[in-house]
Order: structure tokens, then sequence, then C-alpha cells
């Protein structure tokens, strides 16, 4: 029988850990209820203005300052640390009820890095009516080039 050291045990088992914790944080951690288009957002837009829904762009601060879907509150870039703890501010005093929808925009969908983190974040908070807008390639070309509304500046 083959028989490791025990520093090769260590390094097996934390090749393992650390292959698995990553594995779990690139999963999504959505359920495709918790998903939607671009469309589905646009005819969301008057329930925003009206304050019954919260938007939150979760990119980068560069990106929204190019443009944001009007309605928008930046939440931080929620690939980072600080960027989760301002989304957390964003919406410490909001009930966990609340419709709350979350979008980056940044690069394709399948590799975001921002969008994950953010939700993930909100669902461990409480919050149970999360939703996160679907943005295949970008907001300049699946939003954007549709001619829908952005606000430009800040």
């Amino acid at each position: 029988m083959f028989k490791l050291s025990r520093w090769a045990q260590a390094l097996f088992l934390a090749t393992i850990l650390t292959s698995t914790l990553m594995a779990a944080d690139s999963a999504d951690p959505w359920k495709k209820s918790d998903l939607m288009t671009v469309d589905q957002l646009k005819s969301q837009l008057p329930d925003v203005k009206a304050g019954k829904v919260t938007l939150i762009h979760v990119g980068f601060r560069k990106l929204y300052a190019q443009g944001y879907i009007p309605g928008t509150q930046y939440g931080g870039p929620g690939n980072k640390p600080e960027g989760l703890a301002d989304l957390k501010k964003v919406v410490e005093k909001i009930p966990h009820s609340r419709a709350i929808i979350i979008y980056c925009g940044c690069c394709p969908w399948d590799v975001c890095p921002n969008i994950r983190p953010a939700f993930r974040t909100l669902k461990q908070m409480g919050f149970t009516n999360v939703k996160a807008v679907e943005i295949p390639d970008s907001l300049a070309s699946d939003w954007a080039a549709k001619g829908y509304p952005l606000t430009r500046g800040e």
C-alpha cells in the first residue's frame, strides 16, 4: 500500500479543500426563477421609479459613471470586500422582503466577477426577493444598443 508523508497528506488535503471552495464560490448561487432578462428589467423601470423596487449596480465605478440604468443605486463592485461592504450599506435599511434587482454588465455574463458574490451576499443577509439581470455580453450591447435608457455621469 502507498503511504504519503504527513506533509504530502496535508498538501493533498489543502489542494482538495481549495478546489472545493473555488468551485463552490464560482457556482451560480441562484435558481432560474431568480434571473431576469434586460427586457424584463425594462418593464420594471416604472416600479423602480415609483420606489417599489430597489435597483442596484454591482459593477465597477468606472462603468457606472459611463452610464447606468435610471433609478439605479451604486452598490460597489461585487468582487471586492469593500464593494460588498458598500452593497451592505445600500441595503441596510431595506426590509428583507423588498424586491431588489442587481446588475453589472461589465463583461460576458458567464465570467462576470461581480454578480455572483453580490447575489450571494444579499441572500446571506436574508433578502428573500432578489433578482439578477442576465446581461449576456455587456450593458452597452445588451441594453444601450437596444435604445433602452441610460443615465450618464456621477
